[in-house]
């Protein structure tokens, strides 16, 4: 791999950044994941579950690592190239993929499913998802926790002291339970990030892009060439993830 500042921004440039995978990244950077094995817990919900839903599915990477989908399986998304990515996986298992815009209302009746999951939502609207729930239905979700990646974040956007509470989950768990769902299970993690050059913040900007909204390369490339010199010079980019699992019963 080369060390070169061009190089390595115009490889990040040009990389694909359709679907939710982030297999590019492997030898750029490196993520710790969460002790609970989100992808195994949702194969056991879906397993057993007669109806299912998928909220904000991105490419339908982690919903199509399942090995059996209830008889009713479907999955949201709002993102064209995503919605594209993850009906080639997921239509063939059977599930259907909604185009959906992540804003109320979804678009199902009252008590459609069973089994709500998401994976990273980038918004959670806890009264649509207890009102298609049925009575004793579950959500099983791993969300992104407060403060993830802000030490990235902030290297490009300065000190974001208020929103660092965001996403907190005791804050999560008190909106779930006004909107009528009981938590029964809360884990949090805190995941160590090492990104190893420039090319894969340049691809991680393009990807996540409300990391740093309004990201490009041009506007942001001072800052980028003193991120390749700080890795240079020190090693990698520490940065930390947080996650938090939420597994919620309607009453």
């Amino acid at each position: 791999m080369t060390d070169s500042f061009d190089a390595l921004i115009e490889a990040g440039s040009t990389a694909d950044v359709s679907g939710w995978g982030f297999s590019w990244l492997d030898g750029r950077a490196t993520e710790e994941r969460p002790p609970w094995g989100y992808s195994r817990l949702l194969g056991e919900r879906l397993s057993v579950a007669s109806a299912s839903l998928d909220i904000q599915t991105g490419g339908g990477e982690v919903l199509s690592e399942a090995s059996s989908f209830p008889p009713v399986a479907v999955a949201t998304e709002s993102w064209p190239p995503n919605v594209a990515h993850a009906t080639r996986l997921l239509h063939p298992r059977g599930v259907v993929v909604v185009a959906d815009q992540d804003e109320p209302p979804l678009p199902f009746a009252d008590a459609a499913f069973d089994l709500v999951t998401s994976r990273h939502p980038a918004t959670i609207w806890w009264n649509e998802i207890a009102r298609v729930l049925r009575p004793g239905g579950t959500y099983l979700a791993q969300h992104v926790g407060p403060a993830s990646a802000f030490e990235l974040i902030e290297f490009f956007l300065g000190p974001q002291p208020e929103a660092r509470r965001g996403r907190h989950h005791d804050d999560e768990v008190a909106a779930a339970e006004a909107a009528g769902l009981e938590v029964v299970d809360l884990r949090t993690a805190r995941l160590r990030i090492e990104i190893h050059d420039v090319a894969a913040v340049v691809y991680l900007l393009r990807k996540v892009i409300w990391w740093v909204p309004g990201f490009t390369v041009e506007k942001h490339l001072d800052r980028l060439r003193e991120l390749h010199e700080l890795i240079q010079a020190e090693g990698p980019f520490v940065a930390h993830s947080t996650r938090h699992l939420i597994d919620a019963r309607r009453r």
